[in-house]
């Protein structure tokens, strides 16, 4: 019997000691600015990148324009396809920086609303359903200039644009039954 009760009294008596050096995941996260965003993420919803939004294009053959400009040499663009890709990153560009900066200020709101001890079940409503509408245009407008980008390439290169990015020869676009824009 006592054999059985040394092991449990040594866990009993350790267990606070435990408690107290296990890791705590969030405890790291407390000072920063925004809470719910990394400094990364904030410096790229200011920037205007995409973040991983557009990866249903970016993986199934729709280039986005940053990258195509990154490759331009590797793709063969032309001087017309450079200027109209770069005019199509800049829009983009134009679009999600505000939006970032919105879904900054919004996770800031909802931020403040517990850190005052003001948030009830109406604003909190109001306010994840804010940045959740944001957080969907922000998406939609990294792929859409995905999507763009089909009217600017050639289908070889959106080819070559997925050998160059790793992701092998496939031409998702076509494959889906969508047919490319461009001969």
């Amino acid at each position: 019997m006592i054999r059985s009760v040394v092991p449990a009294l040594t866990l009993l008596l350790a267990g606070p000691v435990l408690a107290q050096t296990a890791p705590q995941p969030y405890a790291a996260l407390k000072d920063r600015p925004v809470k719910a965003l990394s400094e990364q993420q904030l410096s790229d919803l200011r920037a205007g990148r995409g973040m991983g939004l557009a990866l249903p294009a970016e993986l199934n053959g729709y280039p986005g324009p940053s990258h195509a400009l990154e490759s331009a040499d590797a793709l063969s663009l032309t001087p017309d396809q450079r200027a109209r890709t770069k005019a199509l990153f800049e829009a983009m560009k134009a679009e999600a920086v505000p939006l970032g900066e919105r879904l900054i200020r919004e996770e800031m709101e909802l931020e403040r609303l517990f850190a005052t001890k003001a948030v009830q079940p109406a604003s909190l409503d109001a306010a994840t359903t804010a940045i959740g509408a944001t957080q969907g245009q922000l998406r939609a407008a990294h792929l859409r200039y995905h999507l763009a980008m089909m009217d600017v390439l050639t289908p070889a290169q959106v080819r070559r644009y997925g050998e160059v990015r790793g992701y092998g020869g496939a031409d998702g676009h076509r494959q889906h039954g969508h047919g490319a824009h461009r001969p």
